[in-house]
């Protein structure tokens, strides 16, 4: 199996190691996710589109990239008070890429990137919006019960702790 981290090593060999021979796993790991965080981060310099109920918004996430990404999942919590049936309160989010397993096989994968990552937080607040399998229950019941006054609701959270 061919990880980047090899790929990059080969490479390295292939132009002469600019590291010194002495360094270690560990940090050739963090080297390798640097690389990758400087180049998805360039990428996704691009604006997202608002619609839905969130319009107008804007969510601060904390995300924690590991050691060993890309690997395994970045730790993203929403830093943002927010009403909504797949954000809690206090910010854990329910999105399956961010699971390192997942019964449903969409759970992260090497091959994902923070790009993914972002593109499904911003889904979560467009076509992804789940209110069958939440994990803020009271918010999903909410907009069962009356699809209006969950509306109201959003956008006085928006108002309060989004702008």
């Amino acid at each position: 199996m061919l990880t980047l981290a090899s790929k990059l090593k080969r490479d390295d060999g292939l132009r002469g190691s600019r590291a010194p021979a002495a360094a270690s796993d560990s940090t050739r790991r963090v080297s390798v996710r640097d690389r990758l965080l400087v180049k998805e981060v360039a990428e996704l310099e691009a604006n997202l589109p608002y619609e839905g109920y969130y319009q107008g918004g804007k969510f601060q996430f904390e995300t924690e990239v590991p050691d060993a990404y890309n690997m395994v999942p970045p730790k993203v919590k929403c830093l943002t008070r927010i009403w909504h049936p797949n954000i809690t309160e206090t910010g854990e989010i329910c999105l399956s890429l961010l699971r390192e397993h997942s019964i449903d096989g969409t759970g992260w994968a090497p091959t994902r990137t923070l790009k993914d990552v972002v593109w499904g937080l911003n889904s979560l607040f467009t076509d992804l919006l789940n209110f069958d399998d939440p994990l803020n229950i009271e918010a999903a019941e909410h907009h069962l019960r009356d699809k209006e006054d969950f509306r109201n609701k959003v956008e006085d959270y928006i108002k309060r702790y989004a702008r």
